[in-house]
Formats: C-alpha cells, structure tokens, sequence
C-alpha cells in the first residue's frame, strides 16, 4: 500500500471474459465485497459505457442512516481488460457528487482458461475537506483480498 491507493491481485482459473461478465453484473457486487457494506443493486442493469451511473444500497453502522446509497459512474469500461468507477452520492436535487476516489478491476489472460484480477481502490483525488472526516482507505488491508477470493468463487461456480 502506498499513501493514496491499495491493490491486491489473484490468478482465477477462469477465462478473462467470464470475469468481466460478473464484474459488468451489479447484481453480484455484494456477493464480491469483502467488507460486507455493499447490500443490493438498486440500478441492476449490467455496465456497459463510460459514464453510466449504477447505484447501490449500503450498510454501514458508522453511517449516520447505517443504510444508505452511493452512486457509482462508469470511468473506464473496456471488455475483457477492465472496469472503473467514481463513487459518490446522489443529492436531493438529483445532483450527482463523487469523492474522489474510485475503484478498477485489471483482467490479464494467462492463457485461455486463467485469469490475473487486480482489483484498486485509489483515492488520490479526494480534497482536503473530505479527508478530514473519512479515513482513507476507510477498511482494513485484507478487504481488497478478501473481495477478489469472493469474485473467485463467484466466477467459478457460474
């Protein structure tokens, strides 16, 4: 880890493009997180162009609601190599607001059935004013980890 983002990488014994399907999936986010925040995909339809917005309700019991929502907009959408995105929230006004920091998957084929993950979480663009009440990154070292065995196992049984 340096000062303004993590990784980790597995191998999956599964083609690239099986991966990027249950990554373009919001439906299986929650099955992939390892910190157990992401609950359910309120926009499940699969991500396709940069620039989409999918959203997804949250738990977390240090948010003041514990339940909550986050938007996420596409970045970087480019089959079967990687996907991107922006978190952020959605104001009242439907006004979309991201932090700064975003999360991508990195897919290398290692052959025709074996796959490298490199999964990212980067929050070098977050300002000093948010920085000031959360915590970057704001779960432990093992969370990125503990995300790519989940999508292994996903990816595997499918």
């Amino acid at each position: 880890m340096n000062r303004e983002n993590v990784s980790a990488t597995l191998t999956v014994a599964v083609p690239a493009a099986r991966v990027f399907a249950v990554l373009a999936d919001p439906t299986a986010h929650s099955a992939i997180d390892g910190t157990g925040w992401v609950q359910k995909a309120v926009d499940p339809a699969p991500l396709t162009e940069a620039g989409q917005v999918f959203r997804m309700g949250m738990y977390h019991p240090n948010h003041p609601n514990g339940n909550y929502q986050v938007a996420n907009k596409i970045q970087v959408i480019d089959p079967p190599r990687a996907v991107s995105w922006l978190t952020g929230e959605e104001k009242d006004d439907g006004h979309l607001e991201f932090g700064g920091w975003f999360w991508r998957y990195d897919l290398v084929p290692l052959g025709p059935s074996e796959t490298e993950v490199t999964l990212t979480y980067d929050w070098s663009a977050v300002p000093q004013s948010i920085r000031e009440y959360i915590q970057f990154p704001p779960f432990g070292p093992e969370h990125l980890s503990n995300s790519l065995h989940h999508l292994a196992e996903l990816v595997s049984s499918r």
